[in-house]
């Protein structure tokens, strides 16, 4: 079997944590950021705008979590209700064109365990911020980890795709176990919406073909006893891509810059306190090896 392109002695965590008024500006204003109509605003010399006018199909939050504008929601005759907490820095003010992220949760950060519970269970929205400070960072909370699931995260992406300043060239996704499920799925239906790909401790669900025609980077991370899925189906996932890529005959170093699969020794898990290495994936969130691959291309 094809060895990582990575190879690093670690490992994840448990069943536990996988099992883990209608707003007039679709930016969030309860944290003081400008609204779209003030982005929109400043391309009023009549410089092309990025950001489309305001959308009232969202009901803004009005609380916050370390940052986070939490219990959105994007109103969607399609796809229902789509819950999502979101950071804004600061500086944001739609003159300029920021990076995006979007990081889908486990179980436990699923909605209806409770609003910005993905927050207050996992790291990766707050360490993200350590790479790129003008980026907005978008935590979606959905019901399932299936196709409707994944719908929704692909219009929760077009809408701030169409409604804020965003530089194409880098949007970024992660999915953590079942949140990787639906991410996988979602990358896969739409390709051209996303930059970079990181995937932790979860299995692939999505397609494989649409991916590799688009050369999208995925990056692969799992211990390699992981209890809820073990490590083969993402090495299975690793090697169909790679298949793939070596029939579009690229070299394996041309595939190393797109593809990576780093399968961590339990080690790697315990040695941090975590207790098992499935829930020990949130772990992945504090590895500047692997989030500076998706956040420094």
């Amino acid at each position: 079997m094809r060895k990582a392109a990575l190879t690093t002695v670690s490992v994840c965590m448990a069943f536990a944590l996988i099992a883990s008024g209608c707003a007039q500006n679709a930016q969030p204003t309860a944290s003081g950021k400008a609204t779209q109509s003030a982005a929109s605003d400043a391309y009023s010399d009549g410089a092309p705008s990025a950001v489309s006018s305001p959308s009232s199909s969202v009901t803004e939050g009005k609380s916050t979590y370390r940052g986070f504008v939490i219990d959105n929601v994007l109103h969607s005759d399609e796809n229902g209700d789509i819950h999502y907490n979101v950071y804004v820095p600061e500086s944001y003010d739609g003159s300029k064109p920021y990076a995006l992220y979007f990081t889908l949760p486990g179980y436990e950060g699923l909605y209806f365990q409770g609003v910005a519970q993905n927050l207050r269970s996992e790291d990766f929205g707050f360490e993200a911020q350590k790479y790129n400070k003008e980026m907005i960072i978008v935590a979606p909370q959905l019901s399932n980890w299936g196709e409707t699931s994944a719908n929704q995260t692909i219009e929760l992406a077009e809408y701030f795709l169409n409604n804020y300043n965003i530089d194409r060239t880098k949007v970024f996704a992660n999915g953590y176990s079942g949140g990787g499920e639906t991410m996988s799925i979602a990358v896969s239906k739409r390709p051209d919406l996303f930059s970079a790909y990181l995937q932790v401790s979860s299995k692939w669900d999505g397609e494989y073909e649409s991916v590799a025609n688009a050369r999208l980077p995925v990056f692969f991370a799992i211990g390699r006893n992981d209890e809820y899925y073990g490590s083969a189906p993402t090495q299975s996932a690793y090697d169909r891509l790679h298949t793939l890529y070596e029939k579009q005959g690229l070299t394996d170093a041309e595939i190393d810059k797109i593809l990576v699969l780093d399968v961590r020794e339990h080690s790697y898990f315990t040695d941090k306190g975590a207790p098992n290495e499935h829930g020990g994936g949130g772990l992945f969130s504090k590895d500047p090896q692997i989030m500076g691959w998706l956040f420094n291309r």
